[in-house]
């Protein structure tokens, strides 16, 4: 079972590697991350287990960078500044869910300008 993702004042546990696969076993279709080598069932769920964590949890971290860059792009203090509409379409949104995510942003940076950095790891 995944884990909620972890917010702002938690510690973030750091999900299996994903590693890099060759290009040639990479275009493959029937190759995913040598899964299709594991022959024993246990170590097989235990692996594609560890993958469906790392790959939520990489999720998870792009959307919070989604949102810290719509964001910075919709701030009303930026010359160049997009509106809600601007950032859907650039990120193939709805409208609505621009504005929420600029509002998460938002969060976001304010969460990490109180602890000192605009880093949000």
């Amino acid at each position: 079972m995944a884990e909620q993702t972890p917010r702002r004042n938690e510690p973030r546990l750091r999900p299996a590697p994903l590693l890099f696969e060759p290009a040639e076993a990479a275009a493959d279709p029937e190759h995913f991350f040598d899964l299709e080598s594991i022959d024993d069932p246990k170590a097989l769920l235990s692996r594609a287990t560890e993958l469906t964590q790392a790959f939520r949890a990489a999720a998870d971290r792009a959307v919070e960078f989604q949102a810290m860059a719509a964001a910075q792009l919709a701030d009303p203090r930026r010359f160049d500044r997009l509106t809600t509409a601007d950032i859907a379409e650039r990120a193939e949104w709805t409208e609505d869910y621009a504005k929420k995510m600029v509002e998460f942003g938002r969060d976001l940076m304010r969460g990490a300008e109180g602890r000192g950095s605009a880093d949000p790891v």
